[in-house]
């Protein structure tokens, strides 16, 4: 059997919701007889660099990137999300968790150095505490996506034009009805009952965690205007304002999704909640792919435009 990738290859691998750099120092191909861990299929020893030895480990194929610009640009783009939302959550950057591409805190609680990786005590304590694990399975499309959306913010200073259409809130209630059309046909566990729930609850976090969270800093003063625009501005009528989930759309919803697991992570949430909720999410990742010539953008705008697109609303 054909390995993808060879001893001594320099590789990307997920760690966790991130990607870290690492070598492959050996490659198996598991079946019942030698597994190690009882899973099967090509297994990978890697080391990650900069990394102690004690954190070596084996790893499936599916968490492992070819090293090359595309997956590169990947892991800045999730490092970049996961950085605000974890200074966000933790308190530590009350207000400025959403810095941008300069942001280099990692996930966690305090006890993560500064490029992001663990200590070897902060693993045990983290161990002994062990929340469950949310993987997201995102798909290859939605991964490019994340890397455009990260190059036309941070390098070539565009912006998502606002108000998106359709936007948060129609993009969650097309995934409702679609769900809900598939009937018996879907492996959800109860959607009649479970959905609405689910859908209510990434609307809420989307209002919530968007200011602090998913902005690059180049879209901030952006940001602002919308407020002024829609929510706290003298034109705005009281009783009428909008929230975020009406204004903005995929791209940002997206990024919120791929942020998910560092938010369970510092949650109180058990197990089988955490297990429904990566169920839907996973689902609404392949239902974004479905539909993503409707509802992602293929150009962003300069800003001066999009300035002039706000004040005319």
């Amino acid at each position: 059997m054909s390995l993808s990738f060879s001893v001594g290859e320099r590789v990307l691998c997920y760690h966790g919701p991130l990607i870290y750099e690492a070598k492959v120092l050996k490659a198996e191909v598991w079946d019942e007889s030698n597994t190690k861990t009882s899973a099967v299929g090509p297994h990978f020893f890697v080391h990650y660099k900069g990394w102690k030895q004690t954190w070596d480990e084996w790893v499936s194929i599916t968490r492992l990137l070819k090293y090359d610009e595309t997956n590169v640009a990947l892991q800045k783009a999730l490092t970049t999300q996961a950085s605000a939302a974890a200074a966000s959550s933790s308190g530590a950057v009350k207000g400025k968790g959403a810095s941008g591409a300069t942001s280099t805190t990692g996930i966690g609680s305090g006890r993560a150095r500064k490029d992001g990786r663990g200590t070897k005590r902060g693993r045990e304590e983290d161990d002994s505490h062990r929340k469950p694990d949310m993987k997201l399975n995102v798909p290859e499309a939605l991964k490019v996506q994340l890397v455009d959306d990260w190059e036309a913010v941070t390098k070539n200073n565009q912006l998502v034009p606002l108000p998106r259409k359709p936007n948060v809130l129609d993009i969650l209630q097309e995934f409702k009805d679609h769900v809900l059309k598939m009937g018996k046909q879907t492996s959800l566990r109860d959607p009649e009952l479970i959905l609405p729930t689910i859908t209510s609850g990434l609307q809420v976090y989307f209002d919530r965690s968007l200011g602090a969270n998913l902005l690059y800093r180049f879209e901030r003063p952006q940001y602002a205007e919308i407020r002024k625009t829609y929510v706290t501005g003298p034109k705005v009528v009281v009783g009428q304002e909008k929230e975020m989930s009406a204004i903005y759309g995929a791209e940002h919803l997206l990024r919120m999704l791929v942020s998910l697991p560092q938010m369970v992570a510092s949650s109180t949430m058990d197990g089988e909640s955490v297990g429904l909720v990566k169920d839907y999410v996973n689902e609404l990742l392949v239902f974004l792919v479905d539909e993503r010539s409707r509802f992602f953008l293929t150009e962003y705008e300069s800003s001066s435009l999009q300035y002039q697109n706000i004040s005319r609303s």
